[in-house]
């Protein structure tokens, strides 16, 4: 049987995390909740690895949660990372989906559990829980309203439509359309242009982005000192300036 998760670090920096179950249009059961939380400990925990990409093989990203799995007592989640491995804690570097096909019920909110989005034009987003009596629990309801505008996220999430990849796009919640076929490799473009930069600078950055918007005004700016103080104090700290003063590229450490 063929693994449900493939993980490949490559040496570019960039973790391609693949759903491989095309059979089931890639959907989640207890193996890939598994795999899938390895690859983004695996990924927190490499220091020569700086940015993932998520993608599902046969042309769909996900359909959601394998009801047949489900129905049989399974459940595709992992204690502290929630559905599919990533929902309740995405990994502490930015990850970006690669969206061919559907991305549907858990698939969309593994999609938003993401930083960015590249999607093939023929793609499709929704959380159609409502049409089967259901909610869509595993940060979707949370997190869209947060990506795309209130009204919008309410047509979606009550009428249990379907987004396109255009509209998504419109909307801010695609970063980037690509062709049929073309989402993983416009991933890795986009991948490969954050993982060239610094990785403690990176991992930062996205920290501070992800969590200023719940910090009190009064306390952002402290905060966000002491978030950074050890990027400043880091060797890619002088390695940077001292790269660019050379005329050469940076030759990062993560330290």
């Amino acid at each position: 049987m063929a693994d449900a998760v493939l993980a490949d670090f490559r040496d570019d920096g960039t973790t391609v995390i693949t759903i491989n179950r095309p059979e089931a249009r890639n959907a989640v059961n207890r193996a890939v909740a598994e795999g899938v939380a390895a690859a983004l400990d695996e990924l927190d925990r490499r220091d020569d690895q700086v940015v993932g990409v998520i993608t599902g093989a046969g042309g769909t990203f996900c359909s959601g949660m394998d009801l047949k799995a489900f129905l049989a007592g399974e459940r595709p989640v992992v204690e502290g990372r929630g559905l599919a491995g990533i929902t309740e804690a995405p990994p502490r570097k930015p990850m970006i989906a690669a969206v061919e096909g559907y991305a549907l019920a858990g698939g969309c909110e593994i999609v938003l559990a993401c930083d960015m989005v590249v999607a093939a034009r023929d793609a499709r987003f929704g959380i159609p829980e409502v049409k089967r009596g259901l909610v869509a629990a595993a940060g979707g309801l949370l997190r869209l309203p947060q990506r795309i505008p209130y009204a919008v996220a309410m047509e979606i999430a009550l009428t249990g439509d379907f987004l396109d990849a255009e509209r998504a796009h419109t909307y801010g919640l695609v970063n980037r359309v690509a062709e049929k076929g073309g989402a993983l490799e416009g991933a890795l473009d986009l991948a490969r242009s954050i993982a060239a930069n610094g990785p403690l600078a990176v991992r930062t950055t996205k920290q501070i982005v992800a969590e200023a918007p719940t910090w009190a005004a009064e306390e952002a700016w402290p905060r966000m000192r002491e978030i950074v103080a050890p990027v400043f104090a880091s060797d890619d700290a002088k390695e940077g300036p001292r790269a660019f003063a050379e005329k050469r590229a940076p030759r990062w450490t993560g330290k």
